[in-house]
């Protein structure tokens, strides 16, 4: 496993424990994190969606993601990009976040 995999790996890790405020179920998860991409310098790019453009807490939950990932020891920059495309849907879910909101 390459040095880019493992902080890939603890950022997962530490993406778990943010939320979306009106839902139990961490982002990973809920399948809102589409690309993380950990470059040889130790900088990340995340791109993420939310579950609606109209999402109350679309300023919150990047500002979230970018304080998670700088919080992985030896990660140097984090840049978040918000996107629609694809428009996020009950099927990005992982079967856990299913099993967890009573959709299985």
């Amino acid at each position: 496993m390459t040095s880019e995999d493992l902080l890939r790996e603890k950022i997962i890790t530490a993406l778990k424990d943010v939320y979306d405020p009106e839902i139990p179920v961490d982002i990973w998860e809920l399948g809102l994190i589409y690309e993380i991409t950990v470059f040889p310098v130790n900088n990340v790019f995340i791109r993420m969606t939310l579950t609606s453009p109209a999402c109350p807490s679309a300023e919150q939950i990047p500002a979230e993601v970018e304080m998670a990932a700088k919080g992985v020891e030896g990660i140097n920059d984090v840049t978040i990009e918000l996107t629609f495309d694809p428009p996020y849907s009950q099927d990005m879910m992982s079967e856990v976040a299913k099993l967890e909101l009573g959709f299985l």
